[in-house]
Protein backbone atom coordinates (compact mmCIF):
# COMPACT_ATOMS: atom_id res chain seq x y z
CA UNK A 1 0.00 0.00 0.00
CA UNK A 2 2.84 2.42 0.82
CA UNK A 3 4.38 1.84 -2.63
CA UNK A 4 1.00 2.48 -4.29
CA UNK A 5 0.61 5.67 -2.25
CA UNK A 6 4.06 6.79 -3.41
CA UNK A 7 3.17 6.29 -7.06
CA UNK A 8 -0.11 8.14 -6.59
CA UNK A 9 1.75 10.96 -4.87
CA UNK A 10 4.15 11.29 -7.81
CA UNK A 11 1.22 11.23 -10.23
CA UNK A 12 -0.59 13.89 -8.24
CA UNK A 13 2.52 16.06 -8.24
CA UNK A 14 2.44 15.97 -12.03
CA UNK A 15 -0.66 18.21 -12.03
CA UNK A 16 -1.12 20.89 -13.26
CA UNK A 17 0.72 20.88 -16.60
CA UNK A 18 4.51 20.75 -16.68
CA UNK A 19 6.53 23.95 -16.64
CA UNK A 20 10.07 22.63 -16.81
CA UNK A 21 12.43 22.63 -19.79
CA UNK A 22 15.80 21.45 -20.99
CA UNK A 23 17.96 24.53 -21.60
CA UNK A 24 19.25 23.01 -24.81
CA UNK A 25 15.73 22.87 -26.24
CA UNK A 26 15.20 26.63 -25.89
CA UNK A 27 16.19 29.49 -28.16
CA UNK A 28 18.53 32.00 -26.57
CA UNK A 29 15.80 34.63 -26.02
CA UNK A 30 13.66 31.96 -24.36
CA UNK A 31 16.59 30.81 -22.21
CA UNK A 32 17.47 34.37 -21.25
CA UNK A 33 13.93 35.03 -20.08
CA UNK A 34 13.43 31.73 -18.28
CA UNK A 35 16.77 31.75 -16.45
CA UNK A 36 15.72 34.92 -14.65
CA UNK A 37 12.27 33.64 -13.70
CA UNK A 38 12.56 29.87 -13.15
CA UNK A 39 13.31 29.02 -9.50
CA UNK A 40 15.92 26.30 -10.06
CA UNK A 41 18.52 25.30 -12.61
CA UNK A 42 19.67 21.69 -12.27
CA UNK A 43 23.26 20.87 -13.19
CA UNK A 44 23.27 17.07 -13.47
CA UNK A 45 26.37 14.93 -13.12
CA UNK A 46 26.68 11.20 -13.83
CA UNK A 47 29.49 9.12 -15.22
CA UNK A 48 28.93 8.54 -18.92
CA UNK A 49 30.70 5.24 -18.58
CA UNK A 50 31.79 3.67 -15.28
CA UNK A 51 32.16 0.04 -14.32
CA UNK A 52 29.19 -1.56 -12.59
CA UNK A 53 30.37 -5.15 -12.62
CA UNK A 54 30.33 -7.71 -15.43
CA UNK A 55 26.55 -7.57 -15.89
CA UNK A 56 25.46 -3.90 -16.07
CA UNK A 57 26.36 -1.55 -18.96
CA UNK A 58 28.71 1.26 -18.09
CA UNK A 59 26.06 3.89 -18.81
CA UNK A 60 24.14 2.92 -15.64
CA UNK A 61 24.55 6.23 -13.78
CA UNK A 62 23.75 8.27 -16.87
CA UNK A 63 20.55 6.30 -17.48
CA UNK A 64 19.33 6.98 -13.94
CA UNK A 65 20.18 10.66 -14.39
CA UNK A 66 18.29 10.74 -17.71
CA UNK A 67 15.21 9.23 -16.07
CA UNK A 68 15.25 11.55 -13.06
CA UNK A 69 15.74 14.63 -15.23
CA UNK A 70 12.84 13.60 -17.44
CA UNK A 71 10.62 13.29 -14.36
CA UNK A 72 11.75 16.68 -13.08
CA UNK A 73 11.28 18.47 -16.40
CA UNK A 74 7.88 16.87 -16.91
CA UNK A 75 6.56 17.61 -13.44
CA UNK A 76 8.38 20.60 -11.97
CA UNK A 77 9.14 24.22 -12.84
CA UNK A 78 12.88 23.75 -13.32
CA UNK A 79 15.48 24.19 -16.02
CA UNK A 80 17.85 21.31 -16.74
CA UNK A 81 21.33 22.18 -17.95
CA UNK A 82 23.11 19.75 -20.28
CA UNK A 83 24.50 16.79 -18.32
CA UNK A 84 28.11 16.48 -17.20
CA UNK A 85 29.32 12.99 -18.07
CA UNK A 86 32.96 13.14 -16.95
CA UNK A 87 33.98 13.70 -13.32
CA UNK A 88 36.16 12.78 -10.37
CA UNK A 89 35.70 9.04 -9.70
CA UNK A 90 38.88 7.83 -7.95
CA UNK A 91 37.41 4.61 -6.51
CA UNK A 92 37.08 3.19 -10.04
CA UNK A 93 40.34 4.43 -11.53
CA UNK A 94 41.69 0.93 -12.15
CA UNK A 95 38.78 0.21 -14.50
CA UNK A 96 37.84 1.77 -17.86
CA UNK A 97 35.70 4.85 -17.35
CA UNK A 98 34.96 8.52 -17.92
CA UNK A 99 37.02 10.00 -15.10
CA UNK A 100 38.62 13.41 -14.72
CA UNK A 101 41.41 12.22 -12.43
CA UNK A 102 42.44 15.76 -11.46
CA UNK A 103 39.95 16.85 -8.79
CA UNK A 104 41.00 20.50 -9.15
CA UNK A 105 40.32 20.39 -12.88
CA UNK A 106 36.84 19.00 -12.18
CA UNK A 107 36.20 21.73 -9.60
CA UNK A 108 37.36 24.42 -12.04
CA UNK A 109 35.19 22.99 -14.82
CA UNK A 110 32.07 22.83 -12.66
CA UNK A 111 32.81 26.31 -11.31
CA UNK A 112 32.99 27.75 -14.83
CA UNK A 113 29.70 26.09 -15.82
CA UNK A 114 28.02 27.38 -12.66
CA UNK A 115 29.32 30.92 -13.13
CA UNK A 116 28.13 30.98 -16.75
CA UNK A 117 24.61 30.08 -15.60
CA UNK A 118 24.76 32.68 -12.82
CA UNK A 119 25.85 35.37 -15.29
CA UNK A 120 22.87 34.40 -17.42
CA UNK A 121 20.50 34.89 -14.51
CA UNK A 122 20.19 31.53 -12.72
CA UNK A 123 18.28 32.04 -9.46
CA UNK A 124 19.24 28.83 -7.62
CA UNK A 125 21.46 25.92 -8.64
CA UNK A 126 20.78 22.29 -7.74
CA UNK A 127 23.72 19.96 -8.35
CA UNK A 128 22.24 16.52 -9.02
CA UNK A 129 25.03 14.04 -8.34
CA UNK A 130 24.37 10.48 -9.52
CA UNK A 131 27.40 9.37 -7.57
CA UNK A 132 27.92 9.31 -3.81
CA UNK A 133 28.68 12.18 -1.47
CA UNK A 134 32.09 10.88 -0.43
CA UNK A 135 33.23 10.62 -4.05
CA UNK A 136 32.13 13.11 -6.71
CA UNK A 137 30.14 14.85 -4.00
CA UNK A 138 33.34 16.13 -2.38
CA UNK A 139 34.46 18.44 -5.22
CA UNK A 140 30.85 19.27 -6.07
CA UNK A 141 30.33 20.33 -2.46
CA UNK A 142 33.23 22.74 -2.76
CA UNK A 143 31.72 24.23 -5.92
CA UNK A 144 28.28 24.54 -4.33
CA UNK A 145 29.69 26.30 -1.26
CA UNK A 146 31.89 28.67 -3.25
CA UNK A 147 29.04 29.66 -5.57
CA UNK A 148 26.93 30.51 -2.53
CA UNK A 149 29.70 32.56 -0.91
CA UNK A 150 31.14 34.25 -3.99
CA UNK A 151 27.96 34.96 -5.93
CA UNK A 152 25.17 34.94 -3.34
CA UNK A 153 23.21 32.31 -5.26
CA UNK A 154 21.50 29.57 -3.21
CA UNK A 155 22.90 26.14 -4.05
CA UNK A 156 21.94 22.58 -3.15
CA UNK A 157 23.93 19.39 -3.64
CA UNK A 158 21.78 16.26 -3.94
CA UNK A 159 23.78 13.02 -3.92
CA UNK A 160 22.61 9.52 -4.81
CA UNK A 161 22.39 8.43 -1.18
CA UNK A 162 20.21 11.46 -0.35
CA UNK A 163 17.55 9.91 -2.59
CA UNK A 164 17.73 6.42 -1.06
CA UNK A 165 15.46 6.08 1.96
CA UNK A 166 14.88 3.48 4.65
CA UNK A 167 11.95 2.24 2.58
CA UNK A 168 14.40 0.94 -0.04
CA UNK A 169 16.29 -0.88 2.69
CA UNK A 170 13.06 -2.61 3.69
CA UNK A 171 12.85 -4.57 0.44
CA UNK A 172 16.61 -5.06 0.01
CA UNK A 173 17.73 -8.64 0.66
CA UNK A 174 21.52 -8.49 0.34
CA UNK A 175 23.66 -8.46 3.50
CA UNK A 176 25.73 -5.49 2.31
CA UNK A 177 26.09 -3.52 -0.87
CA UNK A 178 26.51 -0.20 -2.55
CA UNK A 179 27.74 -0.58 -6.12
CA UNK A 180 26.51 -2.73 -8.99
CA UNK A 181 24.49 -4.45 -6.29
CA UNK A 182 20.92 -5.64 -5.82
CA UNK A 183 19.42 -2.16 -6.01
CA UNK A 184 21.49 -0.75 -8.88
CA UNK A 185 20.97 -3.93 -10.86
CA UNK A 186 17.24 -3.79 -10.15
CA UNK A 187 17.01 -0.18 -11.31
CA UNK A 188 18.82 -1.05 -14.52
CA UNK A 189 16.58 -4.05 -15.07
CA UNK A 190 13.67 -1.62 -14.92
CA UNK A 191 15.23 1.15 -17.03
CA UNK A 192 17.18 -0.89 -19.59
CA UNK A 193 16.56 -4.55 -18.93
CA UNK A 194 17.57 -5.58 -22.44
CA UNK A 195 21.14 -4.47 -21.70
CA UNK A 196 21.56 -6.15 -18.32
CA UNK A 197 23.23 -9.59 -18.47
CA UNK A 198 21.76 -11.36 -15.46
CA UNK A 199 23.53 -14.58 -16.38
CA UNK A 200 26.74 -12.74 -15.38
CA UNK A 201 25.34 -11.25 -12.15
CA UNK A 202 27.23 -12.34 -9.04
CA UNK A 203 27.32 -12.01 -5.27
CA UNK A 204 30.35 -10.10 -3.98
CA UNK A 205 29.43 -8.47 -0.68
CA UNK A 206 33.06 -7.64 0.20
CA UNK A 207 32.39 -8.23 3.88
CA UNK A 208 36.13 -8.09 4.53
CA UNK A 209 36.15 -4.40 3.55
CA UNK A 210 33.49 -3.27 6.06
CA UNK A 211 34.54 -1.25 9.12
CA UNK A 212 33.04 -0.88 12.60
CA UNK A 213 34.70 2.37 13.70
CA UNK A 214 33.98 6.06 13.03
CA UNK A 215 35.61 8.23 10.40
CA UNK A 216 35.73 8.58 6.65
CA UNK A 217 37.81 5.86 5.02
CA UNK A 218 37.95 6.28 1.23
CA UNK A 219 36.69 3.18 -0.55
CA UNK A 220 38.40 1.57 -3.50
CA UNK A 221 37.83 -1.10 -6.13
CA UNK A 222 41.42 -2.16 -6.69
CA UNK A 223 42.60 -4.52 -9.41
CA UNK A 224 45.88 -5.17 -7.60
CA UNK A 225 45.72 -8.63 -6.04
CA UNK A 226 47.85 -7.61 -3.06
CA UNK A 227 45.55 -4.71 -2.11
CA UNK A 228 43.05 -5.37 0.72
CA UNK A 229 40.40 -3.67 -1.44
CA UNK A 230 41.07 -6.00 -4.40
CA UNK A 231 37.99 -6.72 -6.48
CA UNK A 232 37.83 -9.00 -9.49
CA UNK A 233 34.16 -8.13 -10.05
CA UNK A 234 33.91 -4.37 -9.52
CA UNK A 235 30.71 -4.73 -7.47
CA UNK A 236 29.76 -4.51 -3.81
CA UNK A 237 26.61 -6.47 -3.04
CA UNK A 238 24.48 -9.33 -4.30
CA UNK A 239 23.30 -8.61 -7.84
CA UNK A 240 21.66 -12.02 -8.14
CA UNK A 241 18.77 -10.84 -5.94
CA UNK A 242 17.81 -8.04 -8.36
CA UNK A 243 14.39 -7.76 -10.01
CA UNK A 244 12.82 -5.15 -12.26
CA UNK A 245 9.98 -4.75 -9.74
CA UNK A 246 12.44 -3.74 -7.03
CA UNK A 247 14.01 -1.34 -9.50
CA UNK A 248 10.66 0.30 -10.25
CA UNK A 249 10.01 0.75 -6.55
CA UNK A 250 13.50 2.14 -5.89
CA UNK A 251 13.46 4.66 -8.74
CA UNK A 252 9.98 5.83 -7.69
CA UNK A 253 11.33 6.56 -4.21
CA UNK A 254 14.37 8.37 -5.63
CA UNK A 255 12.08 10.43 -7.87
CA UNK A 256 9.94 11.42 -4.91
CA UNK A 257 13.03 12.49 -2.95
CA UNK A 258 14.16 14.60 -5.89
CA UNK A 259 10.73 16.23 -6.00
CA UNK A 260 10.92 16.97 -2.27
CA UNK A 261 14.32 18.58 -2.75
CA UNK A 262 13.04 20.69 -5.65
CA UNK A 263 9.91 21.80 -3.80
CA UNK A 264 11.83 22.76 -0.67
CA UNK A 265 14.80 24.38 -2.37
CA UNK A 266 12.60 26.44 -4.69
CA UNK A 267 11.38 28.29 -1.58
CA UNK A 268 14.90 29.08 -0.40
CA UNK A 269 15.29 32.87 -0.03
CA UNK A 270 17.49 34.38 -2.71
CA UNK A 271 20.89 35.52 -1.49
CA UNK A 272 22.38 38.98 -1.71
CA UNK A 273 24.48 39.06 -4.86
CA UNK A 274 27.80 40.97 -4.73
Amino acid sequence: MRYLSLLLSIAATALPAAEGAYLGDLTWPEAEQRLTTTPIVIIPFAAGFKEHGPHIPMNADAEVMKYLLEQAVTNKNILAAPPILHGWLPAFRDYPGSEVSNATAFIDYMTSISEALIRSGAQRILYLNLSIGNASGLPLGIVAREMRVQHGVPTLLLNWEDMETDEIAEFTEQAAGGHGDEIETSINLYLQGDKVQMDKAIKDERLNTLKNYPGYRPGLFSRKSNDPAYSDSGIFGDATKATAEKGQRAIAIMTQQLFLAIDGFSQEPLGSKP
